[in-house]
């Protein structure tokens, strides 16, 4: 089930939800970010949001949807907190007439799985990524994603991944795409005095065209893949940014540095670390690369770029693939060659306006109908909904399959 734009005005009353995850630190990623939508959408739509976590900047973002945080050490790994944490929850369940329990991220999920045990609470949870899954002991601790009356896949790439290594019943899976923000992620929206000031920050000359990737600087993003498709190309007439924090990720960010330089690119390539304003970014470029090595889950970039009307060149795996249609609405190259994604890049490039323009139109239009925070936000209310109408609250202190 895709979600859609439609399904707005869904009447949350009786709906109180508590969402469980490790922490609300800016430049996380899609878990961070759907959990204060779905709050701000469930507390607009009259129900009761309740978030816990070990806190982060993105707090006061659920304060101005009138979302209640409370912090608790879920971050933590260590099986004494996460045991206290199974009681802090109970608390929490009880203090606020909680009726679901929805969690999305591993650590949690085992606490909030004992606290729904406990409570007779329905339990929820959503699973983000793939997770290593090597080993029994490994899919073992991924297991506590499984547990859930039901289970909300964000890709079909997802849904089909929980399927085929865990076994999940297809029945209990729900496959709610991630959303784009179209309030935000608008061309209309952005001011040219915001890109201007981005573009000067940046030092960007005026006539150079822009290749961005956008996300932190991990290995598997697939930085060293763009780096080398840019020798491929052989051209000093571009701008390649590479856009998102190190995370304290040192090494790697030298060793990124030293590539560039390795292939005498120190005037093409440039690390911005974050940027607060990625609409601004987006404008700023003429294609955005997304390069993972290994499968995005979701893949929220492509889908905020194409929203903002700019070609994309996206690895072909993962929930990041579905989001293109290759050679209408971007280009899909096979992960890890840089060869493929320089050939590309050169077709990207090549655009005339009037071709981009037509890509643009095609691309923004599928984000509408499947990618909106909107139809994301509202197909997550109904799932709760169905689960209160469907599944049968369990008695307290009973297990769950």
């Amino acid at each position: 089930m895709e979600s859609s734009s439609e399904g707005h005005g869904v009447n949350a009353t009786g709906l109180r939800v508590l969402q469980v995850v490790p922490s609300l630190e800016r430049g996380g990623g899609g878990v961070e970010r759907s959990t204060i939508d779905v709050a701000g959408a469930l507390t607009a739509a009259g129900g009761k949001a309740v978030i816990a976590s070990s806190g982060g900047q993105l707090v006061r973002e659920l304060e101005r949807v009138d979302a209640l945080h409370v912090t608790l050490p879920l971050a933590r790994r260590n099986p004494l907190v996460m045991r206290a944490n199974v009681d802090r929850l109970c608390d929490l369940i009880k203090q606020h007439d909680i009726n679901i329990l929805h969690a999305r991220s591993r650590a949690p999920a085992w606490s909030a799985l004992a606290a729904a045990h406990r409570t007779g609470t329905r339990f929820i949870t959503t699973f983000h990524g793939t997770y290593s899954h090597g080993n029994r002991l490994k899919r073992f601790y991924n297991s506590a994603m499984l547990r859930g009356d039901l289970v909300i896949a964000n890709s079909h790439f997802i849904a089909d991944h929980i399927g085929k290594v865990y076994g999940v019943d297809p029945r209990r899976i729900r496959t709610i795409p991630r959303g784009v923000d179209q309030e935000r992620f608008a061309p209309e929206k952005v001011s040219a005095e915001r890109v201007i000031q981005l573009a000067q920050r940046w030092n960007l000359p005026d006539d150079a065209p822009v290749i961005m990737l956008a996300g932190r600087l991990t290995r598997w993003k697939g930085h060293n893949d763009l780096i080398d498709a840019l020798a491929h190309l052989g051209r000093q007439d571009l701008r390649c940014l590479l856009v998102g924090a190190d995370q304290g990720r040192n090494r790697y960010h030298q060793e990124l540095q030293e590539r560039i330089a390795g292939h005498g690119l120190d005037g093409v390539v440039q690390l911005t670390g974050h940027s607060d304003d990625m609409p601004a970014a987006y404008m700023l470029a003429d294609v955005v690369v997304s390069a993972s090595t290994e499968p995005e889950a979701f893949g929220r970039v492509v889908g905020e770029a194409q929203a903002m009307g700019r070609p994309v060149v996206v690895s072909g795996h993962g929930g990041a693939a579905e989001q293109v249609v290759h050679g209408d609405t971007g280009w899909l190259y096979p992960p890890g060659d840089a060869v493929g994604l320089a050939g590309a890049l050169a077709e990207a490039l090549a655009l005339n306006s009037t071709s981009r323009e037509l890509l643009a139109a095609r691309a923004s239009a599928r984000v509408r109908k499947h990618y909106t925070k909107a139809g994301m936000t509202a197909a997550t209310l109904r799932t709760y909904g169905e689960l209160l109408a469907c599944h049968p609250r369990p008695a307290a202190g009973t297990g769950r399959p």
